[in-house]
Parts: C-alpha cells; structure tokens; sequence
C-alpha cells in the first residue's frame, strides 16, 4: 500500500482518557473493567499511579497538545473532587493542555452525593456523562443499577445548579421484559430534562457478562427495530441530531473525544485496563497501548522504576503492554471507527491519519458502494441509510 504525501503526525488529534476502574456494584450486562469497591471510597494513591503512567506516556508523544481529557469507568464518581483537582492541576503542569479542553467524568447517579458536581466543576470538570440508562424503576432494577429515576433528576438539577450544563444522558432500549411505550417514554423524559447530548443505544448481550451467561427475556427484533426507529424520531423532533451510531447531540454539543476515537485520533489511555492509540510515524508505527486490569497490579508497575522491567519494548518503559498495527490491517482500524460516523469521512483525513493512499482502498470502497452500502461526497464517503442498518456487513468489506 502507497503511503500518502505529508502525512504528519503532529497533525494527528491527542486526547487522554483515564480509566477508574470501581464500582458499586458491577452490572449484569456491563464487559467494561470494572471491579466492585469494598471500601468507602477509593484509595487516593490510585491518584498517584496515574500520574506516573501519564508521565511515562508523554515521553512516547514528544510534547504533543492535549484536546481533551475523559474519566471513564467502571465509576469516576465515587472519587472525589479534591482527587480530580489534584490530577487535572499535574496533568497541566506536566503536559500541555488547551485552555478550552473539554473534560468529561462519567457519573453515575446513584453514587453522587449532593453537592460534588459543584465540585467538580471547580475541579475543572466541564461535561458530565449520567448513566441514567432507564426512567422505569423495573428496568433500571432488570439491569441492577443501585439508583432510582429519581436520582437522575436530582443529578440533572445539580448539574445546572453546578454550571454544567454541557451533560449527557446515557440511555439503553430493548431492555429486559420492556415494552415499546415504555423505551418510547424513556426517550421523551430524556428529552424533557435538556441534556446537550444523548446516547440512545440497544443492550447487547456481551461475552463475559452475567446477562450472557443467564440471558433474559428480551423484545423481538422487531419491536428493538421500532424502538430505535421511533426513539429517533423523537429526538429529532426535540433538536437532537444523530452523528453516530448511538450518539445525538445539539448543535455544537458533540462529544469532542469521541469523535476523536472515530476519526481515529489519538490517544493516551491510562488508568487499570485502558486502551490507547499513539501514531510514532504512520503508517510505520502506530500503536496499541493496554494497561493491566487488575487495580493493584497496575498501580504496582506504575510506581516501580521504569527500569524495573515494564514490557511492551516501544518506549521508555511504559506501563503495560503495546504492539503495532500493520499498515496491512489499518484501512480495517481506520473504517471500523470512521464508519460508525453519520458524515463519514474525508480523503484528506483517511490519509493524514493511516499515512495511506486512499487508492489503496478504492477496490473496497467501490464494492461498497455498488452494494448499495456507501456513498461518495466531494472529497470523501459516507455510509447510506442501508450501510447504517447493516454496519458490519459494510464494515467486513475492509477486512484484510
């Protein structure tokens, strides 16, 4: 495959995602790294585990700008602001960060206590992501989220009472035992509490999860489609614009980091279990990062000396481990996220982010596109209506 002219990696979007990795209580449909908190609140010293990790990652991306920064769990929100403000003031003094960087934390509403989003806020934090999954108290029970749909709507006044007002609301449909008005009304509450962003998306039965060992009883096909179909109607009507798969937001509300996975960015991923994506030369040597799931032994590589034996061998001994992507597998990477996208991409941004040709892909994307799967725009593709309902078929055609 013929590498693209220019192709610069200073170019290439960096995010930071930090993984928290405790909850509560772990979900039965939940395949995310999570592990259940057995004390009070999380060890601080985690704080400094993650650090020292970022620390180690900067070295492997010479001083490159930070867009944003994004707390994913399991639940950040059992942390508590002093923890935030402590980390997001390193991070700044170590690294640097635009001064309007969008910085997400992932909540869940039964676990805020009153008054921490204040907290957060002064923090740094900017956009909230509520787990609200459900407004129906047997849904969110079916699930075994510990809050209630009350608890959602205090969260929500206390975003806006905290000044944050940039949040989104996480919602699943086809959920055990739930019936179309039900998903429907989910959909409108949504709606009623003026979130800037929702994410509307259909449980899945996950390898490795309780619901996949035990299923429940879930709709039918056809009522899911419904859900999905009518959901977004509704939203729509409400002002809120499908720019992905599962994500809709208002005008100028898309989530800048998740964007920046989908156009296959990159991104430092610290934190037990996180995933990261960091482009040395492309389309040499792009690499996956992974950190060790388990809490303790994370944290123990994070504070040993670098010297101390860290594999991976691609920089500076980093915690965990990374390997390449070959330039024979990223056409597959590039379109297993870019596609996910309502406008797709641009040719421009398929070779500024692989360092390929997008000639090397035109077989594909022409055979797409005579299945009825893609469509071309001045300067790029974007998948059609039918490409969108059947993403890995479209997505398969790329397969190396």
């Amino acid at each position: 495959m013929a590498c693209a002219a220019g192709a610069a990696v200073t170019s290439i979007p960096l995010t930071l995602y930090v993984h928290m990795p405790w909850c509560v209580r772990k979900c039965p449909y939940c395949d995310f790294n999570s592990h259940r908190l057995t004390s009070s609140r999380p060890d601080p010293a985690y704080i400094d585990a993650l650090l020292r990790d970022f620390e180690r990652e900067m070295q492997r991306v010479d001083d490159r700008r930070i867009e944003c920064v994004f707390f994913g769990g399991g639940t950040p929100s059992l942390f508590a602001p002093e923890d935030f403000a402590r980390f997001l003031a390193e991070v700044r003094r170590r690294a640097d960060v635009e001064s309007d960087a969008e910085i997400t934390l992932e909540a869940n509403p039964g676990t805020v206590e009153r008054g921490r989003f204040l907290g957060y806020a002064q923090a740094g934090v900017n956009r909230v992501s509520l787990g609200a999954q459900s407004f129906e108290s047997h849904c969110l029970e079916s699930l075994g989220r510990i809050h209630s749909p009350e608890d959602t709507e205090r969260a929500v006044e206390e975003l806006r009472c905290a000044g944050i007002g940039n949040f989104n609301l996480d919602l699943m449909y086809a959920l055990p035992e739930q019936s179309l008005e039900e998903a429907l009304r989910d959909v409108r509450k949504a709606c009623s509490l003026r979130p800037a962003h929702i994410s509307y998306y259909q449980l899945t039965l996950e390898a490795g999860t309780v619901f996949h060992s035990q299923p429940p009883t879930l709709p039918d096909e056809e009522t899911a489609w419904s859900m999905q179909t009518e959901g977004q109607a509704i939203l729509a009507d409400a002002g809120f614009e499908q720019y992905e798969v599962s994500a809709y937001a208002r005008s100028g509300a898309r989530c800048r980091h998740n964007l920046n996975y989908w156009l296959f960015g990159d991104y430092i991923g610290i934190g037990a279990g996180a995933h990261g994506k960091l482009s040395m030369s492309v389309p040499e040597r792009i690499l996956r990062t992974v950190k060790p799931k388990q809490p303790g032994q994370y944290q123990a590589e994070a504070m040993a000396d670098p010297a101390g034996g860290v594999t991976g061998g691609h920089g500076a001994g980093g915690v965990g481990e990374c390997q390449s992507v070959t330039a024979r597998d990223l056409p597959f990477e590039f379109m297993l996220n870019a596609l996910r996208l309502n406008e797709g991409f641009s040719a421009e941004c398929f070779e500024g982010r692989t360092g390929l040709s997008l000639d090397s892909v035109a077989a594909e994307l022409e055979e797409a596109q005579r299945r009825g799967l893609l469509q071309a725009y001045p300067g790029g593709w974007q998948p059609t209506a039918l490409g969108r309902r059947f993403l890995n078929d479209l997505l398969a055609a790329f397969l190396p």
